[in-house]
C-alpha cells in the first residue's frame, strides 16, 4: 500500500538539535522571539517541522513559554551547562 503525505511520521530531530535550539532560547534571556527570528539565530539550518517538534516538547516540559509573538524561556528543569 503507497502512503500518502499525510501519513508520513512527524521528524525525529536529534539530541544535539534539541539541544542548541533550547540553548539559542535560552540566549533571548526572556525576550519573546518568533519562529523565523529563532529560525535567523540557530547557529545550523533546521527544518522547519522538526523545529516545531523541538518546541512542542520544550512547551510540554514547561522549558518555553508560547505567545501570540513566539516563545519565551521559562526557566531550568535542571542544570544545564551553555
Amino acid at each position: 500500500m503507497k502512503r500518502t503525505i499525510t501519513e508520513r511520521e512527524a521528524p525525529s530531530p536529534t539530541l544535539n538539535t534539541v539541544i542548541m535550539v533550547e540553548r539559542t532560547i535560552r540566549k533571548a534571556e526572556g525576550a519573546v522571539i518568533s519562529v523565523a527570528d529563532l529560525k535567523r539565530k540557530l547557529p545550523r539550518q533546521v527544518n522547519h517541522c522538526s523545529l516545531m517538534v523541538v518546541l512542542d516538547y520544550l512547551i510540554s516540559t514547561g522549558r518555553v513559554h508560547t505567545t501570540l509573538r513566539g516563545v519565551r524561556w521559562e526557566g531550568e528543569l535542571h542544570n544545564m551547562e551553555a
